[in-house]
């Protein structure tokens, strides 16, 4: 389903539609359970004959052939029960799977917007913490619903059979319990769903800590960030505490109710008895019920903190699938293929915020091949550029053009295919060297792996790491050097091969030595592509064949090095400010 769909459909139907593929284990599930509740009630009904029938004319051999049948059915009720336990179970962790299947797949289609404004932490929450309320919920919740309804009917017959005065007494009492368990399920699915929000800012908080934490030892602020756990911490016991009293008030309720109901059924029975219009075999029966009859009662008060806590989970799951990606594919969305690299941004504006405009008015035209150097002062606008043309963002006015096709009329994957992107923020995952250069092209042999890390000038720093290729680099990376990363990233962008090159300052950050080796590997990547080189330090820029320099969102000049130098503008006093700079040292 789309975001639209789910808009569209109540957290039921959007809830029931996970159950469909499973139908046949949820159809055993209940079958199981209803075969349960009969021999549940069963079991009263077989005592009470026993009482008036068996017993007193002295037929034992029926009295125990009797107790034996109901032996056998109390062993086919514990197989049920572990039907119920353990394909009960695998039906939940099935929705479960689906669910999570369905939210990471939106949250991959999700634009970089929407995670520019939500943590990582609060995102892992709802994939893991909230899902696993929901199978909880996908499991028991119907199975306890359908069996206790039965029970209640069941028993409720049967009592009216037996003695109608006192089964009207116990009948009238079943909405005052229900009436209780509802009002009580609204409480406590509030609080629930306060503590599920707490949560997700502890997790995101652990989180950030924790990826944090060389930061914060370097500074020596382990303290400050424990106190700021701490905070955290506090705030989920007191949301905690506000449940649990919620649940304390719920279970104190109920088992007022079905404790009184006992109480309810020898009074009025003894009474009935006093006027006989009663056996006092009738009343053992009728006790034998109420038990049957508490039982689905106490379920009822399990399944509505099931449910208090589930449909918290649910709603947080469906909110996220309502959430549509600020960047769409058109209905009619081309494949961009035989990409030359020709591009083309006619005045294009953008903004992250309506009030704040980032680029205004830009145009600019990028001959197949050719390589490009944006330049200009920080907050200029130069990265958000290069994130408009695979499009990242949306533009606010304007048209980017890829070989002569507006970007919006062509598929997302097709058009990011096309580009490779280099960033100075270089992000590995925690696998080999191997997977990591393979990310670049996934299914790549092994040998197409080697070639693109000796184009990228790290394959001799593989083989001496101590796995090779096989050598594991750690969370995000941190087990290899600055340029090690680096060169792993240029590696990829070899492997992908793409027509289209950004470079967004991707050699910023590193040592001189270095930044001269990663120079040569970039200058291999940049042959026979169009490159776009976004440049904090304009000694990376020697191979540009033009120089576009951003100030203020707009384009202020562009040429080659010696006209703008010659211009005497914002190009030349970079230059200057950043020669005079580096004469320092």
């Amino acid at each position: 389903m789309h975001a639209k769909e789910f808009q569209k459909r109540s957290l039921l139907r959007i809830f029931l539609s996970y159950f469909k593929p499973h139908r046949k284990l949820f159809a055993l599930d209940l079958s199981c359970a209803f075969t349960v509740c009969l021999i549940d009630l069963a079991f009263p009904l077989a005592t009470r004959s026993a009482l008036y029938q068996l017993l007193p004319d002295k037929n034992y051999q029926s009295f125990f052939l009797l107790m034996g049948a109901m032996v056998l059915c109390y062993l086919l009720r514990s197989f049920l029960q572990f039907v119920i336990a353990y394909w009960g179970h695998t039906f939940g962790i099935r929705v479960e799977a689906d669910i999570r299947r369905d939210l990471f797949s939106h949250l991959q289609s999700l634009s970089f917007s929407y995670y520019d404004n939500n943590r990582t932490g609060q995102l892992m929450s709802r994939l893991t913490t909230d899902l696993f309320e929901l199978t909880e919920l996908a499991h028991h919740g119907p199975e306890d619903l359908f069996t206790s309804i039965l029970t209640v009917i069941g028993a409720m017959i049967i009592m009216f059979t037996v003695q109608w005065k006192l089964a009207l007494v116990v009948c009238l009492m079943f909405p005052v319990c229900l009436s209780v368990v509802i009002f009580r399920r609204r409480k406590m699915g509030k609080v629930s769903k306060m503590v599920k929000q707490r949560t997700a800012g502890i997790n995101a908080d652990i989180e950030s800590s924790l990826s944090g934490f060389r930061t914060s030892k370097a500074f020596a602020n382990e303290e400050a960030e424990y106190d700021k756990f701490s905070h955290s911490n506090e705030r989920f016991k007191v949301s905690k505490r506000e449940f649990h009293k919620e649940m304390g008030i719920f279970h104190a309720t109920m088992e007022f109710f079905t404790s009184i109901l006992h109480v309810v059924v020898i009074s009025v029975g003894g009474y009935l008895i006093m006027k006989d219009q009663m056996d006092y075999r009738d009343i053992i029966t009728f006790s034998l019920y109420i038990a049957s009859f508490v039982n689905p009662i106490r379920k009822m008060a399990a399944l509505s903190e099931m449910l208090a806590n589930g449909l918290a989970g649910l709603q947080r799951f469906v909110e996220i699938m309502r959430t549509e990606p600020t960047v769409q594919d058109l209905p009619d969305a081309e494949e961009l293929t035989n990409v030359q690299g020709a591009i083309q941004l006619d005045h294009v504006d953008f903004s992250y915020k309506e009030e704040l405009p980032v680029l205004t008015d830009v145009n600019l035209e990028i001959r197949a091949g050719e390589t490009i150097a944006v330049v200009g002062p920080s907050g200029g606008g130069k990265t958000t550029l290069c994130q408009l043309i695979p499009r990242f963002y949306e533009t606010s006015g304007g048209v980017i053009s890829v070989d002569g096709k507006d970007i919006r009329h062509v598929t997302q994957r097709s058009l990011r295919a096309n580009i490779g992107i280099v960033q100075q923020d270089v992000f590995l995952f925690a696998d080999t060297v191997l997977e990591n250069i393979r990310y670049g092209k996934p299914g790549a042999s092994f040998e197409e792996v080697v070639e693109a890390a000796k184009r990228a000038e790290i394959y001799e720093d593989i083989m001496e790491m101590p796995e090779g290729f096989d050598t594991y680099v750690g969370e995000r990376g941190i087990l290899l050097s600055g340029g090690q990363k680096q060169r792993i990233s240029i590696a990829r962008i070899f492997l992908k091969n793409p027509p289209i090159l950004i470079l967004d300052e991707a050699t910023s950050a590193l040592d001189s030595i270095t930044e001269a080796k990663i120079q040569k590997a970039f200058d291999e990547l940049a042959k026979g592509r169009t490159t776009l080189i976004i440049a904090h330090r304009l000694s990376t820029i020697h191979a540009a064949n033009r120089i576009i320099v951003i100030s203020e969102g707009r384009i202020r000049e562009q040429g080659s090095r010696e006209e703008l130098l010659e211009r005497n503008g914002v190009f030349a006093q970079l230059y200057h400010t950043q020669n005079l700079v580096e004469g320092k040292f």
